[in-house]
């Protein structure tokens, strides 16, 4: 068995890599330059966007941790069928359990699309908003101590990336096999609970200001392109979709609980000083 990680470097694709190497399973990790990776994790540099950059990395591979939104899938997933690929675990989004036409949505739709068509094994990983998402406010946090939070009424269960991980590894070594598998932390909490825990775990009074539909509308469409700002504006600010329950799947597939946002803090607290 040897599973290739796509998006190796970033939060989920990282975590991947951290808990295949923990559990030692081989593993090459797609990568476009050079960088640190944990021991029995072989590098293999090409682009998601070109998938002919990496084809001869796919010898051998017997699943694929792979990211939505890139270029050239069918041409990946052709790659993969005739190098053997006998799995691929999609990282999708909370998202599709509303209207898909939006465009987050649309993205994850167009590849879980392809690859049911593709005659592989598939599991879906929908999770919530990630806890690294706390990284968002470092810039506020250079500043001083008040946090402007969006949408500070609607509580979120974010996820730990490793907890996302630790689901995909048990589907790449063959659990969930046609499963969707919606993904949620422990508890969900405000982002003005959030601010509280990270102030404590980094030994902070930290404030958290809770900006108004409009300063959030306005900060939102400043920051990403309008479709992305609109679709996120609906998810949370009109509840198109739900973030807010609470589900055990990732205990029921690890054996153990969901890491919680303290947890996560206390392991990440040295980025925020």
């Amino acid at each position: 068995m040897t599973i290739l990680v796509t998006g190796a470097t970033g939060n989920a694709g990282g975590a991947v890599v951290q808990s295949l190497a923990a559990q030692g399973v081989p593993a090459r990790a797609l990568i476009r330059s050079e960088t640190t990776l944990p021991s029995g994790i072989e590098p293999v540099y090409g682009d998601l966007n070109k998938p002919n950059t990496f084809v001869d990395a796919l010898t051998g591979v017997t699943g694929i941790f792979l990211l939505s939104g890139y270029d050239r899938l069918e041409e990946l997933l052709a790659n993969a069928v005739a190098a053997g690929v006998r799995k691929v675990v999609v990282l999708s989004s909370s998202s599709l359990d509303g209207e898909v036409t939006n465009a987050v949505a649309a993205y994850h739709h167009a590849t879980e699309e392809a690859v049911r068509a593709a005659t592989v094994d598939w599991t879906f990983l929908r999770p919530n908003s990630f806890m690294s998402n706390t990284l968002r406010w470092l810039d506020q946090l250079k500043a001083g101590d008040e946090v402007r939070v969006q949408f500070p009424e609607v509580p979120v269960s974010t996820i730990h990336p490793r907890d996302i991980a630790d689901v995909a590894v048990e589907a790449l070594q063959g659990s969930s096999d046609g499963e969707v598998l919606r993904l949620t932390g422990p508890v969900a909490l405000t982002p003005v609970e959030q601010v509280a825990i990270l102030g404590e775990g980094i030994g902070r009074a930290l404030t958290a200001y809770p900006m108004s539909r409009s300063e959030t509308h306005d900060a939102l469409f400043a920051s990403m392109p309008a479709p992305y700002a609109a679709a996120i504006e609906s998810f949370f600010g009109d509840g198109t979709v739900d973030e807010t329950s609470v589900n055990n799947t990732v205990t029921e597939i690890t054996g153990r609980p969901a890491r919680t946002l303290q947890t996560w803090v206390q392991e990440n607290a040295g980025l925020f000083r």
